[in-house]
Parts: structure tokens; C-alpha cells; sequence
């Protein structure tokens, strides 16, 4: 009797926090659909670890910072706006800490770091004074619809490349040889993946996960780590705080300018595409085209990297993956909160969750990238002044590796059509403000 009123008191609570019923939703679909979006993101752990190590990190330390800012992120974002979307340090942005700044710029990871942080903090005040949701808000209906399918493309190919199914050995794009275990793997998680989201099967893409690592590690074609069930938590001492060892000197001059406002470019557009792109698979978006919940989901990116910065990691930001768990139902942030709970039970098994192949998830994300897909029905593509912007924008995302880079295209693009072809209502000021921004920034900048 006590088990029960218990279970019904937490159930409550639950229902409370995440208004479960109001979403058409319930605990068991939201937990699967946090883990589903945990295990199609948990290789951040050890690929973030990786990278900042070869800018002279400690790896270990990094793995902890990385799931830690996770955690804060993805709590934010749970209780602040009740969004499905989950948060770590971003792909992309980490690499473009570690090579381009420390290694080809020459700066310390300590000034990167702080770098970071100021951005984090410059990207609270954007978000509280709501500049952050303008930018989101003007952005047109074919744009957004674009920006969805262009994430969608840009998820795929991430998928296959980080599965091995696409090889850039060679300087170019090719299929890799179908005599690759490896490769085969990637194929076998494609199919399980294929058939049960065809037929209908709950928690299709995490058993597809699931079936996918099981059988590559009972073939011998992906080798368990040793120490799996280790309960070790590597110290986070070498990062933690370095941010502010930087000399006085360095932190007023024109190179910490350059860092600061590199990271708040790069980061401002990627984590407004991933958001836009995540909020429509969610059905997020409401039917003025905005999401009522921007400037709460932007604050928990801005926490996040604040507080990653001063843990020891680069940029927190949205994750596309998440709509792999949005595909499994999830609704609210019960999913984020799980993804939160699973990125602290990482630090205790850390080899555990490292373990899951690239092949298990790589073949989920083509099949989410399916499913983002749909958004090109959604675009006008009779009128060329839609047709053209929208395409650039969904085919640059792919192809520079940039989400980025995408909206950029599609958003400058977009405003000189509408112009030269006097569609001026189609237009607002923060577009042709944006457009001027964006150009400046290809002349002024490499």
C-alpha cells in the first residue's frame, strides 16, 4: 500500500514538472526516448576527450568536464523549458578549439578556455536581452523548413562517416570497401534500424543500438574495452579553473577579441540551426513560425558553456541527436533530464558507454536524417526567391560541414533575391541587418 501511494506521489510529481498528459506522453516513452538520444550521443565522451587532448589537455580530465557540462546543460534545458533536446560540448566547435586555435593560431587551451567562457557569458546577456530569439524569429518559414531538411542531410552524413560507410581517405567523399567488417557492420545496423521503424516497433532506434552492438561485439568485429565495469572517476584537477590562469595582459588584447568573437560566431549560427532544426522534428514550432520556448532553451546552451568552460571543456550546444529520442516519442524534458542522469552515471562507467561502435549509432542517424527529410515537402519550391535560398542553405550544411555555414548562405541569399526582385514584404530589418553582418564577415575574416 505505502509502495503504491509512493509511486502514485512521484508520478505526480513527474507529471508536475513535465506536464506528461498535456504532451500526450508518458514516463516509460520519455526514458526510452532519453536513452535512445543518450546512446546516439554518448561517443562525445571520448571523441571531445580526444581532441582536446591533442591541444595538450588531460584527457581524463576533459571526459569529466565533458560530462558534467552535459549534465548542467541538459538539466537546464529539462526544467527551464520542458524541451526534449539534449546538450554536451559540440562537434565541430571542439575541433575548431583544439586545431584552429591552439594548434594552428598558436594560443594557449588555457586562453581558448577562457575564451569560452566569455563567450558563455556574452551569450547569457544576448539571450536575456532576447537578441538570441530575434535572430530565430526572423528567420522565414521555407528557411526553417530548409534548415531542418539541411540538419537532417547534415545528421546522415555524420552517420555514415563516422560508421565508416563513407571514406574521405582519398581527399574526396566515396563509398568504402564493402569488404570492410566494419562496414558491413554499418549495413546490418542499417537494416534492423529500417525494419523496425517500418514496423512500428517501440524503441525501434535504441534496440536497434542495442542489436547492432551485441552482434559486432559477438563476431569479434568491435573489441571490448578492458576494465569495462571500472568505477574509476578520472581527477578533473588539470582543467578545472584554468580558464583564469591566463595573464592579465592577454585576456584585454586584440587576440582574446579574435578568439571571443570567433567562438560566438561559429556558435551563435550552428546552436540556432540545431535548435530550429530539433524544434520542428519536435513539433516545437508554433503556427506564427517561432518557438515559444527559445529564449529558455538558448539560456541552458549559455549556462552550459559557461559552466564547461570553467569546468575544462569547450562549447556546450544543442545536439542533433536528439531527434533520434524525439523520434522514439519523447516530448518534454523528462527526455533531457534522463540524457542528464545517464551523462553523470557515465563518469562511474565511462568504458561502458565508450564501447558503443560508431556502427550502432551511425546507422541510426541516417535513419533520423530520413526522417528530417520530410521538411522538403514543406518548401516552396515554385517561387525561385524560396526555392533557390532554401536549397543553398540545406545543401552547405552537408557539404561544409557547417550548419552554420548553411543558414548563412540561405539567409544572405535569401534577402538579395527578395530584394533585386522588389519582394520587399517577404523581407524584415534584422534580415538585411543579418545579410550585412554575414558579408562583412566573409570579406573582413578567412
Amino acid at each position: 500500500m505505502q509502495a503504491t501511494q509512493e509511486k502514485a506521489a512521484q508520478s505526480n510529481l513527474l507529471e508536475k514538472m513535465f506536464k506528461l498528459n498535456e504532451h500526450g506522453t508518458n514516463f516509460k516513452t520519455e526514458v526510452i526516448a532519453g536513452l535512445t538520444t543518450f546512446m546516439t550521443m554518448a561517443y562525445i565522451l571520448a571523441v571531445n576527450s580526444t581532441m582536446l587532448a591533442d591541444a595538450g589537455m588531460d584527457a581524463g580530465a576533459v571526459f569529466v568536464a565533458t560530462a558534467l557540462s552535459a549534465t548542467v546543460g541538459c538539466l537546464v534545458m529539462a526544467f527551464l523549458s520542458n524541451y526534449p533536446i539534449a546538450l554536451a560540448p559540440g562537434m565541430g566547435l571542439n575541433a575548431f578549439f583544439a586545431y584552429t586555435v591552439v594548434l594552428q593560431m598558436g594560443y594557449t587551451w588555457q586562453m581558448a578556455l577562457l575564451g569560452v567562457f566569455i563567450e558563455g557569458i556574452l551569450f547569457i546577456i544576448l539571450t536575456i536581452t532576447n537578441l538570441r530569439e530575434q535572430i530565430i524569429n526572423c528567420i522565414p518559414k521555407d528557411l526553417k523548413n530548409a534548415v531542418t531538411a539541411g540538419v537532417g542531410l547534415f545528421i546522415a552524413a555524420v552517420g555514415m562517416t563516422n560508421a565508416g560507410l563513407i571514406s574521405t581517405e582519398s581527399g574526396t567523399l566515396a563509398l568504402a570497401s564493402m569488404h570492410d567488417p566494419l562496414v558491413v557492420l554499418t549495413i546490418v545496423g542499417l537494416v534492423i534500424s529500417g525494419i523496425l521503424v517500418c514496423k512500428n516497433v517501440r524503441g525501434a532506434l535504441l534496440l536497434s543500438i542495442l542489436l547492432t552492438s551485441a552482434i559486432g561485439m559477438l563476431t569479434g568485429i568491435v573489441a571490448l574495452p578492458e576494465g569495462i565495469f571500472s568505477l574509476r572517476v578520472p581527477s578533473l584537477a588539470p582543467t578545472f579553473m584554468q580558464a583564469f590562469t591566463v595573464p592579465v595582459e592577454k585576456i584585454f588584447s586584440l587576440d582574446m577579441v579574435i578568439v571571443v568573437f570567433t567562438f560566438l560566431f561559429m556558435d551563435l549560427f550552428d546552436t540556432v540551426g540545431f535548435l530550429v532544426g530539433v524544434a520542428a522534428k519536435g513539433e516545437l514550432i508554433d503556427e506564427n513560425g517561432k518557438i515559444p520556448k527559445a529564449k529558455q532553451a538558448m539560456l541552458a546552451d549559455a549556462i552550459g558553456t559557461t559552466i564547461g568552460a570553467i569546468l575544462g571543456t569547450s562549447t556546450v550546444t544543442c545536439f542533433m541527436e536528439s531527434t533520434a529520442g524525439i523520434s522514439e516519442g519523447g516530448k518534454t524534458g523528462l527526455t533531457t533530464f534522463t540524457v542528464a542522469i545517464l551523462f553523470l552515471l557515465s563518469l562511474f562507467l565511462a568504458p561502458l558507454f565508450i564501447a558503443i561502435p560508431s556502427q550502432a549509432t551511425g546507422s541510426v542517424l541516417i535513419i533520423v536524417g530520413v526522417m528530417m527529410a520530410s521538411c522538403f515537402k514543406d518548401i516552396d519550391f515554385e517561387d525561385y526567391t524560396n526555392a533557390i535560398p532554401a536549397f543553398l542553405t540545406f545543401i552547405m550544411m552537408p557539404l561544409t560541414n557547417s550548419v552554420g555555414d548553411g543558414i548563412i548562405f540561405g539567409i544572405v541569399s535569401y534577402t538579395l533575391l527578395k530584394l533585386v526582385t522588389n519582394k520587399k514584404e517577404d523581407i524584415n530589418v534584422s534580415l538585411i541587418i543579418l545579410s550585412i553582418i554575414f558579408i562583412c564577415r566573409f570579406v573582413f575574416l578567412k
